[in-house]
């Protein structure tokens, strides 16, 4: 080999990426034992950024096109080396390229279930699973604060950087939101739209730009979701504020009345206390009364009214059935137990 091919050999005269791996963020251009030829040229494609680093510190920084190296065009480089004017000699310099295009239909996910601050549930644990996509924006960010120094730098690599930003960032923005978590999980366009903001400025700082966010579904721990299914039921819309706080307590309340049908000084009560000549309405607002203050006595029966006034001081089975008729047409008790009910008084209407 002679010495003009070997010196030939030692210099670049152009530089440029190829991109020939898929998912790579990062390259560092091999400069081991080649110097960049003064006048070279350095070509930059469309969703590309070059970045000469001088020893750990970045320099000069080139976007899309093709650029003649000298002195001018490498103002940064000149700087921190002391070239005068008149340098005309190979030199050494790291150059980094950057990939600026979107990654698209990227997975994120909630391994183990978050915790987050709600306004209606104080704290609770949900999972979450979408999809979003990001660019690299700032490699000056980019390559401080996460790739370095490192020949490749993959979104694999990133992704691992990204997941723990976007849980703590999620974590936060729903925490600090003012609408409450169970509007969010029936609307996930709305979670969506409360998490990309924050993440967006948390991406940011790592020189990495929030493209698109959004989350595919949601798991909530199982008296939550009890919670939701509820209150979808109730027809109940917006959050969980004072005004219907009334609304949805009333509906918890119906709901209970069934359940409370087996114990004793409950809602066998319901078929007792009609007996006993209480009015539906009277009957649900004990009801009511002791779901709200647990520890509190049942309520007494309202004295006995003037003869001519006073219902019957032993009502019959038949209008007991009746009445519990009418309880499960308002649908205020279930199939079930107006069955396990009626059932009851049947046995006692025939025993």
């Amino acid at each position: 080999m002679g010495i003009g091919s070997f010196i030939k050999k030692q210099f670049i005269d152009v530089l440029q990426w190829n991109e020939e791996t898929e998912g790579v963020l990062s390259w560092r251009y091999p400069m081991q034992d080649f110097e960049i030829q003064n006048g070279g040229v350095l070509i930059v494609r469309e969703s590309q950024i070059a970045v000469f680093v001088n020893e750990g510190q970045i320099a000069d920084v080139f976007g899309p096109g093709t650029h003649k190296l000298t002195t001018q065009t490498l103002p940064l480089l000149t700087n921190l080396k002391n070239w005068d004017k008149l340098f005309d000699s190979p030199f050494k310099s790291d150059v980094y390229f950057f990939s600026t295009r979107v990654q698209t239909g990227r997975k994120w996910g909630t391994p183990q279930p978050i915790t987050i601050r709600d306004k209606d549930f104080d704290m609770i644990r949900v999972r979450a699973f979408g999809m979003y996509s990001y660019r690299v924006t700032d490699p000056r960010k980019f390559f401080t604060e996460l790739s370095g120094t490192r020949s490749t730098y993959t979104r694999d690599d990133v992704e691992d950087q990204l997941r723990g930003i976007l849980l703590a960032s999620m974590a936060n923005s729903l925490g600090a939101s003012q609408i409450a978590f169970l509007d969010m999980a029936a609307n996930q366009a709305l979670m969506a739209q409360e998490v990309k903001g924050g993440l967006a400025d948390a991406f940011a700082r790592y020189g990495i730009g929030l493209d698109e966010f959004n989350v595919a579904s949601v798991s909530l721990p199982e008296e939550l979701q009890a919670a939701l299914d509820e209150r979808i039921s109730a027809g109940m819309k917006g959050g969980m504020s004072a005004d219907k706080m009334a609304g949805y307590t009333k509906y918890q309340v119906a709901q209970s009345i069934p359940l409370a049908a087996g114990n004793e000084g409950g809602l066998a009560g319901i078929g007792a206390g009609l007996g006993a000549g209480l009015t539906v309405g009277q009957v649900m607002g004990q009801a009511m009364g002791q779901a709200l203050n647990p520890g509190a006595a049942p309520a007494a029966a309202p004295e006995a009214a003037p003869a001519a006034a006073a219902a019957p001081a032993q009502e019959s089975i038949e209008d007991r059935l009746g009445k519990l008729k009418g309880l499960l047409d308002k649908g205020l008790i279930s199939p079930a137990d107006y069955d396990a009910t009626k059932a009851e008084l049947l046995k006692k209407l025939i025993g």
